[in-house]
């Protein structure tokens, strides 16, 4: 263990205690690292996550927000979240007792492939509950996050640049004539939406395979309805998303061009996925980035 990895571990051990008086504190275990937040678990049941936010006030304004999300889509989501236990703003610190189940990014990818529609299906009908909620009820709790799809793939190619020797040279054509061609028209109507649904955050009961629950909302915003249909297909494949956008009930936006986009933001998450996973040295980002060129940039 790194000495900044016994710091951290000292940190988690210090706010449980300081907030959970009586706790005894047996087991303080790595969970991991996304793009956002570094997570521990205590004692097997409780999770312990720091944001990587470096500026003090965002970071404390980041926690809170989230600890407020939680409150309001627990009264919204068909599926389980977190309950904060406690926050630590000034760390970005958010304790919850752990849901019950297992990352889908962490199952064997041939079972992923094997119930990925069926996840998926239940994945669209918690979009449908998330995308019908009433903007203006939200207002004062989330912000819009939608940008033009000329800043995505603007974004996508510069992102490419840093981790095209990873791709492999069947998949490199595919990739640049996307990142050639043009934007798909900016026309939505914007709903509430978890904002980050890879499979990373999305639990599930690695016998049943039914989904538990859904963690680190911390992205929560008014955004584009199609991009974490977006992240489905990225993850789960075409067949998956499919199955979500059946199990999707709308009013407000026309299903085909949502399909349309969702495979366009797809193509440009990937390549964020794949430099998190290369920088980290997490080979389960590296691994599922690459298994989704072969739908995302076929040869």
């Amino acid at each position: 263990m790194t000495s900044r990895s016994r710091d951290r571990v000292a940190d988690v051990r210090s706010v449980v205690a300081a907030h959970m008086i009586d706790y005894r504190i047996e087991s303080v275990v790595p969970l991991g690292e996304g793009l956002d937040n570094l997570a521990y678990e205590v004692n097997g049941e409780l999770i312990v996550r720091f944001g990587k936010e470096a500026d003090l006030a965002r970071r404390t304004a980041l926690v809170g927000h989230e600890a407020r999300v939680l409150a309001a889509v627990a009264a919204i989501s068909p599926l389980p979240v977190p309950e904060p236990k406690f926050t630590v703003a000034e760390q970005g610190c958010l304790a919850y007792n752990k849901l019950p189940g297992a990352p889908l990014l962490d199952m064997p990818r041939h079972q992923r492939s094997a119930h990925g529609t069926s996840i998926a299906a239940t994945l669209g009908k918690l979009l449908s509950a998330l995308h019908a909620v009433p903007i203006d009820r939200l207002a004062d709790l989330v912000d819009a996050d939608h940008q033009p799809p000329a800043e995505w793939r603007h974004g996508a190619a510069e992102t490419y640049v840093t981790v095209a020797g990873q791709v492999p040279e069947a998949h490199r054509r595919p990739v640049e004539a996307f990142l050639d061609a043009a934007p798909p028209h900016d026309g939505c109507t914007p709903a509430f939406s978890h904002n980050d649904l890879g499979i990373e955050h999305v639990l599930i009961d690695p016998v049943t395979w039914t989904v538990t629950g859904i963690i680190d909302w911390s992205d929560a915003a008014v955004v584009d309805p199609a991009y974490d249909f977006g992240l489905l297909y990225r993850d789960l494949g075409p067949a998956a998303t499919r199955a979500a956008l059946r199990n999707y009930r709308t009013d407000a936006n026309d299903l085909a061009a949502l399909g349309e986009r969702a495979v366009f933001y797809a193509r440009c998450s990937v390549f964020e996925d794949l430099a998190h996973g290369i920088e980290t040295e997490q080979g389960k980002y590296v691994d599922k980035s690459l298994a989704a060129m072969e739908w995302l940039f076929p040869p």
